[in-house]
C-alpha cells in the first residue's frame, strides 16, 4: 500500500492532540493517510501499553487512516541514533508517503523534539540507495518523502501555514476522546497528570480557535516547515 501522508509521532494520541484535524481532512478527500506511533507511550501516568494500543486502533477507525504501526521504542530512552532511524527508514520505503508529519520540533516533552529530529533524518536517509534495509526478506528501493511539515503541540510556535479543519473539528475530538485512559474522565481512579484535567482539552480547542483566527476560520492546525513553501498561482494561497 501506498500513503500519501504519514503522520509520524513519538507517543500515541500525539497526532491525535495535533494534527487529526488535517488527517481527516485528507481523508475525506480520497487520500491514503496513516500514522506511525514510535512508543506505546509506556511511561505515561496513566493506563498501560494493552490500553495505548486498544486506542490507538479506535482513534485510527475515527480518523479513517489506512494503515497504523508503532515501532514500540522505548518511551522516554529512545535515541537519535542509526538504529532507529533505519526502523523508521523500514516504514517509509514500504509505505513511501509523500508527506510525512512530524512531532513538533520542540516542545514540553523532550520525546517530541526527539521524535522531530528522528523523523527528519530518517526521511532523508530513506532516500539514499547505498542505504539497504529489508523487509521481510526482500531488500526495499530507496524513497524520500518530498515535504517534511511539523505539526505544532503544546508549546506555542508560530506556524509557518495553518490547515482550515473547521470542518473536522469533531472529528478531531472524537479521535482524541478515543484515548479514554488519557484524558479527562471523572470516573478514572488513576492519579492526575498534566493531560487528564478537564481544562487541558479546553486548550487544545482554544489553541485551535487561535490558529483558525488567524487565516479567518474557526478551528486550524498550525505547521512549521522545513524548506520554503513555493506556489504557481497566487490565488492558491488561501
Amino acid at each position: 500500500m501506498k500513503l500519501d501522508i504519514l503522520a509520524i509521532a513519538a507517543h500515541p494520541d500525539d497526532a491525535e492532540l495535533s494534527c487529526s484535524g488535517t488527517l481527516a481532512a485528507h481523508v475525506a478527500q480520497g487520500f491514503k493517510v496513516g500514522i506511525l506511533d514510535l512508543t506505546q507511550g509506556e511511561m505515561g501516568t496513566r493506563g498501560t501499553p494493552a490500553i495505548r494500543m486498544e486506542e490507538s486502533a479506535a482513534a485510527a477507525e475515527v480518523l479513517g487512516l489506512s494503515m497504523r504501526e508503532n515501532l514500540k521504542f522505548r518511551d522516554v530512552f529512545f535515541t537519535d541514533d542509526e538504529k532507529h532511524h533505519l526502523e523508521i527508514v523500514k516504514i517509509i520505503r514500504k509505505y513511501k508517503p509523500e508527506i510525512v508529519l512530524a512531532n513538533a520540533i520542540s516542545d514540553r516533552h523532550p520525546d517530541h523534539g526527539k521524535g522531530a529530529q528522528v523523523a527528519t533524518k530518517a526521511c532523508f536517509t530513506s532516500g539514499l540507495r547505498r542505504v539497504v534495509t529489508e523487509l521481510e526478506g526482500e531488500e526495499q528501493e530507496p524513497w524520500r518523502p518530498k515535504y517534511v511539515y511539523h505539526y505544532i503541540q503544546n508549546n506555542y510556535i508560530k506556524p509557518d501555514f495553518v490547515m482550515d479543519i473547521s470542518g473536522f473539528w469533531e472529528k478531531k475530538v472524537e479521535s482524541i476522546r478515543a484515548f479514554k485512559s488519557q484524558f479527562h474522565d471523572p470516573d478514572s481512579n488513576e492519579p492526575q497528570s498534566f493531560i487528564s484535567s478537564p481544562e487541558f482539552l479546553d486548550f487544545i480547542e482554544a489553541r485551535a480557535k487561535e490558529f483558525g483566527h488567524s487565516i479567518n476560520v474557526k478551528y486550524g492546525e498550525g505547521f512549521t516547515v522545513e524548506r520554503t513553501i513555493g506556489t504557481g498561482n497566487l490565488f492558491n494561497i488561501k
